[in-house]
């Protein structure tokens, strides 16, 4: 019997890889940082234990790697999902306020997972780089090229130092910020048209219509 051929073994070891990582994503999500061990996450996934260690060095790089990916997939889903009739989907406004919403919707709807997160990202070790995390910097990167940044990469770390901001806002335990009032407030720095992206029902907090920058300035 031949052996299997290379990109045969790598789509394999890719499969199995993205499985450790969804794996970890639900456990994380499910049971918090501490109470996850890399063995619940290689039965999950339907690994063997040592398959954890062989693609990740230890359970904090695993965790900001299923993270990153996690932001990825929704912000790329985002961006990339059909136009509302009316809207320009390919205006750089547009994408921007759907990257705002991904992000946000995120920290809303995975807050065990995501407090999780940024509380690794506060330690002194800081961000783990991997392939992950670089994709996500570059949707991001791009998005403010299609806004018309003239500085896309220092108004990229200007946008994800303010949506960490905003996730850490959200996720604060014992005095969240309400993510209407969050969102509203990234909106009128980028003066996004408050129906841009998805809107929250009710309209931008304060009242009034049209723009965040006049929802916030109510505030």
């Amino acid at each position: 019997m031949s052996p299997r051929r290379a990109s045969v073994n790598e789509e394999l070891r890719r499969r199995s890889r993205e499985r450790l990582l969804q794996a970890a994503a639900e456990l994380f999500g499910e049971h918090g940082y501490e109470a996850t061990t890399l063995g619940d996450i290689a039965e999950r996934a339907g690994a063997a234990r040592g398959l954890v260690s062989y693609y990740f060095p230890g359970k904090r790089q695993l965790l900001q790697t299923a993270v990153h990916r996690q932001m990825h997939l929704t912000l790329a889903a985002a961006l990339e999902r059909d136009p509302v009739p009316g809207q320009d989907a390919a205006g750089g406004r547009e994408l921007l306020a759907r990257a705002i919403d991904a992000i946000l919707g995120l920290a809303a709807e995975r807050p065990v997972l995501m407090r999780a997160h940024m509380a690794l990202l506060l330690q002194q070790e800081g961000f783990v780089q991997c392939a992950e995390q670089q994709r996500l910097a570059a949707l991001l990167r791009e998005t403010m090229v299609r806004y018309g940044s003239a500085d896309p990469e220092s108004d990229y770390r200007m946008l994800r130092a303010l949506l960490m901001g905003a996730v850490v806002a959200v996720l604060l335990p014992g005095a969240p910020m309400p993510g209407r009032r969050l969102r509203a407030e990234l909106f009128g720095r980028y003066g996004l048209d408050w129906e841009l992206g998805c809107p929250p029902g009710g309209g931008p907090p304060g009242g009034g219509s049209g723009s965040a920058r006049e929802g916030s300035a109510h505030q």
